[in-house]
């Protein structure tokens, strides 16, 4: 998946708030705005210096932040930062920068990773709590290596005196909103273990490809094969080897012939007497005139 670039800065008018959607139940699920769980005005993002380029709010000209840690044109720690309005909303993760005019909404399966840390920390305890990201652009191709990565990272601003709980809160929604975009891949995968039953044979009663639970025919016609321990298919074409014209079953004792697609099973279509179901003296039986063998009754 790839981020969408955006030109016009969203509004809170755009979402319906969270403590609003969950207060009364919406006429539909399927239409409506988005819900905007979380939302943050002038919070600073970095990308490193590298990772210019894939994000619109993140340009491959874009000057490197100063104090950011910068040894060298080459240092890898170099960052570049933007003033950026944040909205977690139920569609997308979206972030606004007016400095650049330009905004971007990443689909939540794009964020492989995202957890709190340590920003701009001299020493260990230090620094403000940031929201790190992993994301992750697919470019469409087939290899698995076709992707672009970008390490976002979003503070809240200074100014807020709340600061590490408005951290723990942004990753807390984000965290909503991933479960509500679960990895397709993942769930065709997980679905496509337990989603068919494999019969051994020939290749001609394969599954078709492109349909759940459709086996390949034969190029004869014939039905594909039987259940493991059926016996096989009671067809127009062989039901005359199991009933007769009145439509009884038919090889009702053991000496009778097996019919041509194999054996049904012993004892199928037979038949049994009392007397071999319930043995001499199993549940009272033989022993009726027996007045020891006798419950008294109980009312």
């Amino acid at each position: 998946m790839l981020a969408t670039t955006i030109r016009s800065p969203p509004s809170v008018e755009d979402y319906i708030p969270l403590a609003d959607y969950q207060s009364q139940t919406p006429e539909s699920f399927a239409d409506g705005k988005p819900v905007l769980y979380f939302h943050l005005r002038g919070a600073t993002a970095s990308v490193p210096k590298a990772h210019c380029g894939s994000l619109a709010v993140f340009p491959a000209d874009a000057p490197v932040a100063e104090n950011a840690g910068a040894d060298g044109p080459s240092d890898e720690n170099q960052l570049v930062e933007q003033k950026v309005d944040v909205f977690v909303n139920s569609e997308s993760f979206t972030i606004f920068s007016q400095q650049a005019e330009a905004g971007v909404s990443i689909p939540y399966p794009s964020i492989s990773i995202h957890a709190v840390k340590k920003a701009g920390a001299q020493a260990e305890g230090s620094g403000t709590e940031a929201v790190w990201m992993q994301l992750e652009f697919s470019d469409g191709g087939a290899n698995d290596d076709d992707f672009n990565m970008v390490e976002l990272t979003i503070v809240p601003a200074s100014s807020d005196s709340a600061t590490p709980s408005t951290a723990q809160k942004l990753f807390e929604a984000v965290s909503s909103c991933s479960d509500l975009h679960p990895d397709e891949d993942e769930d065709d995968e997980e679905e496509g273990e337990f989603d068919r039953i494999v019969f051994e044979g020939s290749t001609e009663h394969e599954a078709l490809e492109g349909f759940t639970g459709v086996l390949r025919g034969s190029s004869n016609g014939a039905l594909p094969p039987p259940m493991p321990g059926s016996g096989g298919w009671i067809t127009a074409d062989n039901f005359r080897e199991f009933f007769d014209e009145e439509g009884n079953w038919l090889g009702g004792d053991d000496e009778a012939e097996a019919p041509a697609d194999g054996e049904l099973g012993e004892g199928a279509g037979r038949i049994r007497a009392r007397d071999e179901l319930e043995p001499e003296g199993v549940n009272g039986h033989g022993h009726d005139e027996d007045p020891e063998n006798k419950r008294p009754r109980v009312d």
